[in-house]
């Protein structure tokens, strides 16, 4: 009997590697994929994002060698671009806060990973996320909670589609940090000790404002810190340095703890408000994507809401209201929803489906 080809997404660190060499040993055609997401050709990338890749792209080839696998060095620089440094800057210039691993999650390492990986020979692709997959009764696939929940990553995999997931293995989902990392050592994986990355891959020196300055080659304009009525309070050094919530770096002398509360890039402005500001019972999403259901036909559903990645999620009521649009509205009120941000809907420890809030 001829065996599946699985082409797993290697990093360069040790979850995907430990993912690679399980399938391996459960008998699997194992290729290794690495992602180059850089542009190497055009003279225009930052020298800081050369040397990060040219690291990953190392340790990844180490492994594969180690582990005696083929592997393969793929250009997806232009994938990258499109679906996720183009769309983090607009985002930003908009005076929203994008997750740009949702929709490379969805985009990059899943629609042109599959799609690359056919060509190879291999129908299934593998990750290294700390997530399981589930066919619900309904039918319907599901990305579940990990048995980690420290770990769990499900909330930027909300995105997938059902096909996606129909061609997708997650062998480490089952299992805590500390056991990946002895089975890498024991299996003397050379990264086993690698320590976790947790940059955005391609700011690796996280100044997301110089970045987009660099890449836009434009200067974002200073504007006026107003209060919810629109009085001055100050100045700001541009839309881009400042998110909901924000408390550190605004240098307001108001004498007590301020916050971000809204951004409004049509004039310029970024309101300021109290605590208590900061709070609220409901949001709005669009761009849904439905997961465990396949939509809520006119029902509102009960569920747990994640409205950022480290949020513990919050109790609320969903509920479609239009075309592409859902609303949301809490049982308490949440602290510091973020245009930009996804939501994710959870029923018990499965993904319903999730969506970006407007």
């Amino acid at each position: 009997m001829e065996k599946q080809k699985v082409a797993v997404g290697l990093s360069g660190g040790v979850d995907s590697s430990v993912a690679a060499l399980l399938l391996k040993e459960q008998g699997y055609d194992v290729i290794g994929i690495t992602m180059q997401t850089w542009d190497t050709e055009s003279g225009t990338e930052r020298e800081e994002v050369l040397a990060h890749g040219q690291r990953l792209l190392e340790d990844a080839r180490r492994v594969a060698d180690y582990l005696k696998i083929p592997h393969y060095v793929l250009d997806f620089h232009k994938e990258f671009k499109k679906y996720v440094v183009d769309y983090f800057v607009r985002e930003y210039l908009a005076g929203r806060t994008p997750n740009p691993c949702v929709v490379c999650n969805r985009w990059v390492k899943w629609e042109a990973l599959l799609s690359r990986s056919a060509e190879l020979g291999a129908g299934l692709v593998a990750t290294g996320h700390y997530a399981r997959i589930a066919k619900l009764p309904n039918g319907r696939l599901s990305v579940m909670a990990a048995s980690s929940a420290a770990k769990d990553q499900t909330y930027a995999l909300y995105n997938l589609t059902q096909e996606q997931l129909s061609r997708t293995l997650m062998p480490v989902g089952t299992m805590e940090k500390e056991e990946i990392r002895r089975i890498a050592a024991e299996a003397g994986i050379p990264v086993a000790a690698k320590p976790d990355s947790q940059e955005i891959c391609f700011i690796p020196e996280q100044d997301y404002a110089g970045f987009i300055k660099a890449y836009t080659g434009q200067e974002v304009p200073e504007g006026n810190f107003v209060d919810r009525e629109g009085r001055i309070l100050g100045r700001h050094k541009g839309i881009i340095h400042y998110t909901v919530g924000q408390r550190k770096g605004l240098n307001l002398p108001m004498g007590h703890p301020v916050f971000v509360t809204e951004i409004r890039p049509d004039t310029n402005e970024v309101v300021i408000g109290n605590g208590e500001d900061v709070f609220t019972n409901s949001l709005r999403c669009s761009k849904l994507n439905w997961m465990a259901v396949d939509g809520l036909h006119g029902e509102p559903m009960r569920v747990k809401a994640k409205i950022r990645y480290a949020h513990k999620g919050a109790a609320c009521s969903v509920r479609e209201i239009g075309e592409d649009l859902a609303e949301c509205v809490f049982d308490e009120p949440v602290r510091a929803v973020t245009p930009g941000q996804a939501v994710v809907f959870y029923d018990g420890d499965y993904v319903a489906g999730g969506g970006i809030i407007l």
